[in-house]
């Protein structure tokens, strides 16, 4: 055996990273493994870097917004190739930072692929170890797809070191990764398609701001293919020709790239978890509300890897993360307080949300008042020439709080984190639109909202 730990951390993602640290504070003789770079997907295939990239779109569409308001944006381009110099600017130090960071704080820090061999004890690599605590925090992989040529797709992390960006580009599934790319890719002069099954898409998200959002995109140049399946892709010349059932009758186009959105799934099949007697499905590892196994005590699970309620969301886990780092350093059963986690798509603008939406809320039989405003002509928008805002923030009429927020423009990535507090605190509408705000800021629109 080459080494016994209090807890061994397998996934150096910011949640692996935030409870390897905490346990390694109080003492606790802490490892943390990975077979990938530290820093997970957040920091370096996902939320950090993409939008990054979102940043040199955001220029391109601000500026437009401005034609014939002061700004002459002819010339004006998004250089794919410095852009991606840039996220590398950030992304490439990450890894070590992390890792020195985990080393000064006394956390033993391995790589290579872990699996168990018994209730409390991995391989890696070919080395044994053993602990008394385990956490599972390898985060999620790309959603296995049906249909024959899935193989020639490139996924999010592929699509955010492209050297230069294809013309024409399909994005598979209308969720959160193919929106945010399909908007940055359109302002980056490609034409892209998004394909989703269902009639509607980004269904996490208030309908009617959704549609809002699709319009904004078709005048920016994506294309949605809605209740369309693809059948197959191939190769054709340096293209692919792909195979769609779209209303129920084939069809056929061709593209340059195509890149899966299509969802993800906890990435647990290598970690031989039925040696360690640890109940999963594809659904996560079957915790307790506490985030220890079901059937292994000595493993805890949080983050994607999990079966909890919580959002797949990098916040959610981090929080999940700490919460079972504090559970097992004292032996409690603590459960992770989901109320108020707020939720973004960074398309342009950004669509947000923070509890429950409309249908849910009337199903639960609340009493709610929808506060509904097309915002798109009040003065924080009209001042940057944007043409598409709205709001809807859901009150419970019994205690006059917040039960549900939805905004779509500029800006309301940042204006949902109030109402998320306020969701999280109790806090009346009357209280919120007391407080005085910096004027003029997007903030400052609260009072107005409520």
């Amino acid at each position: 055996m080459t080494g016994h730990y209090d807890l061994i951390v397998i996934g150096a993602g910011m949640a692996g990273v935030a409870a390897a640290n905490k346990c390694a504070s109080a003492g606790w003789k802490v490892a943390i493994v990975d077979a990938l770079p530290y820093g997970g997907t957040c920091a370096l295939r996902g939320c950090d870097p993409k939008k990054i990239l979102r940043r040199g779109a955001e220029i391109v569409d601000s500026a437009a917004l401005m034609r014939g308001k002061g700004i002459d944006e002819a010339g004006l381009a998004i250089n794919w190739t410095d852009l991606i110099k840039h996220k590398h600017g950030f992304t490439d130090p990450v890894p070590g930072n992390i890792e020195g960071a985990l080393v000064g704080n006394g956390v033993d820090t391995l790589h290579g692929h872990a699996r168990f061999t018994g209730p409390t004890t991995i391989a890696i690599d070919g080395s044994s170890y053993e602990a008394a605590h385990f956490l599972v925090v390898t985060g999620a992989r790309p959603r296995p797809l049906p249909f024959a040529g899935h193989e020639h797709l490139v996924d999010s992390t592929a699509f955010m070191d492209l050297p230069e960006l294809p013309e024409r580009i399909l994005f598979v599934g209308g969720g959160f990764i193919s929106f945010e790319f399909a908007h940055i890719a359109a302002r980056a002069g490609s034409s892209p398609v998004i394909l989703d099954r269902g009639p509607r898409p980004l269904k996490a998200f208030d309908p009617d701001l959704v549609e809002l959002l699709v319009n904004r995109g078709t005048a920016a140049g994506i294309d949605l293919w809605r209740e369309t399946t693809i059948t197959a892709v191939e190769p054709s010349g340096s293209a692919y020709r792909v195979s769609v059932e779209r209303a129920g009758q084939p069809d056929t186009a061709q593209f340059d790239l195509v890149v899966h959105g299509a969802g993800r799934i906890p990435d647990l099949a290598g970690l031989d978890l039925d040696a360690a007697g640890v109940d999963w499905d594809e659904n996560g590892v079957q915790v307790a509300p506490h985030l220890q196994s079901t059937s292994n005590p000595a493993v805890y699970a949080a983050g994607d890897s999990a079966n909890t309620p919580g959002m797949p969301l990098t916040p959610v886990a981090v929080f999940e993360g700490k919460v079972a780092a504090s559970n097992m350093l004292k032996g409690t059963t603590t459960v992770p307080d989901y109320t108020g986690v707020p939720t973004a798509v960074f398309t342009i603008p950004e669509l947000t949300r923070v509890g429950m939406l409309e249908q849910d809320a009337r199903d639960r039989g609340l009493d709610v008042e929808v506060r509904h405003h097309d915002t798109s002509g009040w003065y924080s928008n009209y001042r940057i020439g944007e043409t598409t805002a709205a709001t809807k923030i859901l009150i419970d009429r019994t205690t006059d709080r917040i039960v549900g927020a939805h905004l779509l423009g500029p800006g309301y990535g940042e204006l949902v984190n109030v109402l998320g507090l306020a969701m999280k605190l109790g806090l009346t509408t009357r209280q919120l639109k007391s407080m005085p705000a910096a004027y003029p800021t997007v903030g400052s629109d609260l009072g107005s909202l409520l």
